[in-house]
């Protein structure tokens, strides 16, 4: 459908909703009772973006526009709308019983983002990625990328030293894993004897922990460039008792460069899936385990508890009392883990106030 030409179309309120996908993006219009004006196709490329914010604008004045995935195959298109200041909202995809009535297809859903984005349920503002934390977000994946692999390698190479020949079993067992990298990264095999088991193994041995040893390098120079970095986002996250760099570096991701999203303590809690989640029924009363929010930033805040526990001695006397009124250790370290969301929120939120100060 072409969009409206009369006069009184820059005078009418309109909101748009796109469904996001590699190569092409489906758009959609409505007004503000809900009625479709429009829904049109365009390329994922920067003159696409334009083309898009220019056929959505020319239904009338856009208050705002439901993107899904504006962390992913949307973050281009977000990021150009909000330099346009269009107010940009992240919008779930649609539920089950929506597209069991409604049926599946890109301006489908592009209607129903439209459409969330008008009544604003469900949405989110979403993260802005043009500043020092998606800097710190692209060193953190290539880091945990080799961490990963150094890990499956390291396991890779005891599993082999398991079904080794024997004396190539007795010289490697027992090593501590520097040694034992190390030994086998120095090993000397016959290549013409690749066929030999014996042989086959020592080039296997050698060839992964030399991976393991350049893995290792590419850890170390990633931490050296994440160190720094972290500390001047946010120094006084770094530290807080039982925050390192790694775990500052995830809660900081999590939060985002707009922290300023997240409108209360109790939503970061929930981000993190430290907020307790009510399971009363009748005469009991108790709340579980949250486990939704964003896994990596609740990892984090365990691993918090977990070095407190062990070597804060106010944490290790609340363990103690809530233990004599009866609760669990896992309860203890849900309610562990939501007081330091509280604590690493407040702490998040006031670095920006002071280094504007």
């Amino acid at each position: 459908m072409p969009p409206i030409t009369s006069e009184d179309a820059p005078t009418i309120e309109v909101a748009g909703g796109v469904d996001t996908h590699q190569d092409t993006h489906t758009a959609a219009v409505i007004d503000p009772v809900g009625r479709v004006l429009g829904t049109e196709q365009f390329p994922t490329t920067s003159t696409g973006y334009l083309a898009l914010l220019a056929w959505m604008r020319g239904f009338g004045r856009l208050s705002r526009v439901g993107v899904e995935g504006t962390g992913a195959y949307g973050a281009g298109l977000a990021r150009l709308l909000r330099d346009e200041q269009v107010e940009v909202v992240e919008v779930d995809r649609p539920d089950r019983k929506t597209r069991r009535f409604q049926g599946k297809s890109d301006p489908i859903d592009a209607i129903q983002a439209a459409k969330t984005a008008l009544a604003d349920e469900r949405t989110g503002t979403p993260k802005q990625r043009d500043g020092r934390i998606e800097a710190l977000r692209n060193l953190r994946v290539a880091r945990r990328s080799a961490v990963d692999q150094c890990a499956d390698t390291q396991r890779q190479i005891k599993a082999l030293i398991v079904t080794a020949p024997e004396e190539l079993r007795e010289q490697l067992r027992g090593l501590p894993v520097r040694a034992l990298i190390a030994a086998c990264a120095n090993l000397r095999p016959d290549r013409t004897d690749a066929a030999g088991p014996a042989t086959a193994a020592k080039i296997a041995l050698r060839s992964l922990a030399r991976r393991h040893q350049q893995l290792t390098t590419e850890i170390a120079d990633l931490d050296e460039l994440l160190d720094p970095l972290v500390a001047a986002i946010n120094p006084r996250l770094v530290a807080t008792n039982g925050v390192g760099t790694d775990v500052a570096g995830q809660l900081l991701v999590t939060a985002g460069e707009n922290h300023d999203r997240l409108r209360s303590e109790a939503a970061f809690a929930m981000l993190c899936g430290a907020a307790p989640i009510p399971a009363s029924s009748g005469k009991t009363n108790r709340h579980r385990l949250n486990r939704g929010g964003d896994r990596q930033a609740n990892a984090a805040l365990y691993r918090i508890v977990l070095c407190r526990l062990r070597w804060d001695p106010r944490t290790r006397a609340y363990m103690e009392r809530r233990t004599k009124d009866g609760l669990s250790k896992k309860e203890i370290i849900r309610c562990l883990k939501r007081y330091i969301a509280r604590e690493l929120y407040r702490i998040i939120t006031t670095n920006d106030h002071e280094r504007v100060a």
